[in-house]
């Protein structure tokens, strides 16, 4: 018996109103095409900042619990994104679309959910929340996983595929910044526009005792403070 309140022989419906069957704990009779069909994304959360953490570590253990054939794919969509340093260069990185979940393609069963439930850092499956039944103690119930929608899980992916790298910068309005090169070179001021897609921004110098309004390149400044 699993932990769920209710068995997972339960059929779920897909976004469209088609049944997508569980077959509870018959996961390792099913053949590679039925697993195939089968197999639906869900989304789970994990604790903050450990998402590759988990990933690494719920591929080791797929192997090692033998449910590789049936968890297909663990996955954290990303964007790509290009950091500015203080000292004004530039680093391509990547950021998360949804901090603090991971994604995983799996034919859902009892062994299954056991393997990703039991995850160093897994909080729990989204998914819809079970009241427990009466004379069952207090608390609340367990969470029955529910897939992701066909087209929710197309966006997310075509999301992180077709974005272009956005510019990550460590200043912003309202910012007090020191200019470290150019023509006005030591001077201070305050940032008042951030334009991240042209690498530039717009600050307030104070020049001849007046703020004067320059526009800058990020690697010209430094943040103060």
């Amino acid at each position: 018996m699993s932990e769920y309140d209710e068995p997972l022989n339960e059929s779920l419906e897909d976004e469209d109103g088609n049944e997508d069957g569980n077959e509870g704990n018959k996961g390792a009779e099913l053949t590679d095409a039925e697993i195939q069909k089968k197999a639906r994304w869900y989304a789970v959360q994990v604790a903050s900042g450990c998402e590759k953490r988990v990933k690494i570590t719920l591929e080791q253990r797929l192997q090692t619990l033998d449910v590789a054939s049936r968890i297909l794919q663990v996955e954290i969509p990303q964007t790509p994104i290009v950091k500015t340093r203080k000292d004004g260069s530039r680093a391509p990185g990547e950021e998360k679309v949804f901090p603090g979940y991971v994604l995983i393609r799996m034919a859902l069963d009892d062994d299954t959910w056991q393997v990703v439930k039991n995850t160093p850092n897994v909080i729990n499956f989204v998914g819809a929340e079970q009241k427990r039944a009466v004379g069952q103690g207090r608390g609340r119930g367990h969470v029955k996983p529910l897939p992701l929608g066909r087209s929710e899980v197309q966006r997310i992916f075509k999301r992180a595929e077709e974005k272009k790298p956005e510019i990550k910068v460590s200043v912003a309005e309202g910012d007090q910044i020191l200019v470290l090169s150019g023509p006005f070179k030591d001077f201070e001021g305050e940032v008042v526009e951030v334009s991240a897609e042209r690498g530039k921004l717009r600050a307030l110098l104070s020049i001849f005792g007046r703020g004067t309004p320059v526009e800058l390149e990020f690697n010209q400044v430094q943040k103060q403070g």
